[in-house]
């Protein structure tokens, strides 16, 4: 047996969702620069999940069940509010209200195609809701109902603030959540079908792979970076700081991909959305520091910004706390997670690999009075 760490350069299973193939990456085999134009995520979902893209009798059908099922059970809510919210990790209190809405669910341990597909929208849907009324619940406030007329980004954005989102806000979100919604076989999408190939239902799968995204090397790299940018503060900092991180040998979160050899496709499209977005919000420095620091890093080191280094600075101009980053990563993924799910069950198989034995050998048993 050959030992791969990390399973880097495996083909572990054949999929028809995405593919990243010559630095390009397509969900169903249209380009993302094209869907990242002109679609609404509501339409990437729907491909997602049905590999063709929806005609308009089938999007407005699509739309209203996610806005019908966004309500949460109140024992959820309940949950959320019993939390030591000084403490709590958002991406932990994500991962357990999940499990909690399959106590809910009397659909939940049933994996016949026609019930999955409609615990599919309401995990869509609910996700959404969590993430926003934790955000809330956490300053004291109420959760906010979503409005049955407004698209998904603007459903989260409005339940998050309390407020109408401006276009651009929503364009901008929007964007975000097409983006991110699938990439092919990352650490959470493998773990989602890794737990779901045992026969074990989507509440599980979807919980595992939440679990795998709140780790720092898959999920948590936008919030660092606005960690970073904030911390050096002012643009004529930039370059001395990373500099410094440099000689350190530290790593500059947001840099480089493991997939991607040119650079992440994905990347210019929250590059131009933060240019916007920081400029109607006075708060151009970010924009201006974050280019300057991709520069630097692409001329010294070779690695080009991935789609993490602009989606910071995009969230911090649309007011989301920067702790809500990897949570909302979620929110756009569980689309992704939920497709491979479906894959997985349509041709399952359990995964099971194999490891290559390296401790002692032949070791006798010693009683416990001779050692």
């Amino acid at each position: 047996m050959t030992v791969t760490r990390g399973l880097e350069g495996i083909i572990a299973t054949e999929s028809s969702i995405s593919s990243i193939i010559d630095d390009q990456l397509t969900y169903v085999g249209y380009d993302i620069d094209d869907l990242a134009q002109n679609s609404s995520f509501e339409e990437v979902i729907y491909l997602l999940w049905n590999k063709k893209l929806p005609n308009e009798t089938e999007l407005n059908q699509f739309k209203s069940s996610l806005a019908q099922e966004m309500t949460l059970p109140q024992a959820v809510i309940n949950h959320l509010q019993s939390y030591d919210l000084s403490t709590v990790h958002p991406m932990a209190a994500l991962r357990s209200a999940v499990s909690i809405l399959g106590l809910y669910d009397e659909e939940a341990d049933t994996i016949e195609e026609s019930a999955n597909n409609r615990k599919a929208i309401r995990i869509q849907a609910k996700i959404s809701s969590i993430v926003t009324a934790f955000g809330r619940i956490r300053k004291g406030l109420d959760p906010i109902q979503p409005k049955q007329e407004y698209s998904y980004a603007a459903n989260f954005l409005y339940m998050l603030n309390g407020e109408e989102p401006k276009d651009l806000e929503v364009e901008a979100f929007n964007k975000a959540l097409v983006l991110h919604a699938d990439h092919e076989l990352n650490a959470s999408t493998f773990t989602a079908r890794v737990c779901v190939a045992t026969l074990s239902d989507i509440y599980s799968g979807i919980t595992a792979a939440i679990g795998a995204l709140k780790g720092p090397l898959h999920g948590g790299a936008n919030e660092r970076v606005m960690s970073m940018l904030t911390e050096i503060g002012e643009e004529d900092k930039a370059i001395d700081y990373i500099n410094e991180k440099l000689e350190n040998k530290e790593k500059i979160m947001g840099m480089g991909h493991r997939v991607y050899e040119q650079g992440d496709p994905r990347a210019k499209h929250l590059r131009e959305m933060s240019k916007e977005l920081t400029k109607i919000t006075g708060n151009s420095k970010w924009y201006n520091m974050s280019v300057k620091i991709e520069e630097h890093i692409k001329e010294h080191k070779g690695l080009p910004a991935n789609v993490d280094f602009y989606s910071a600075s995009v969230y911090h101009s649309l007011g989301i706390d920067h702790d809500l980053f990897t949570p909302i990563f979620a929110v756009s993924r569980v689309s992704g997670w939920i497709a491979h799910i479906l894959e997985q069950y349509e041709n399952n198989r359990l995964i099971r690999p194999r490891a290559e034995y390296v401790g002692p050998k032949k070791q006798q048993y010693t009683p416990m009075e001779q050692r």
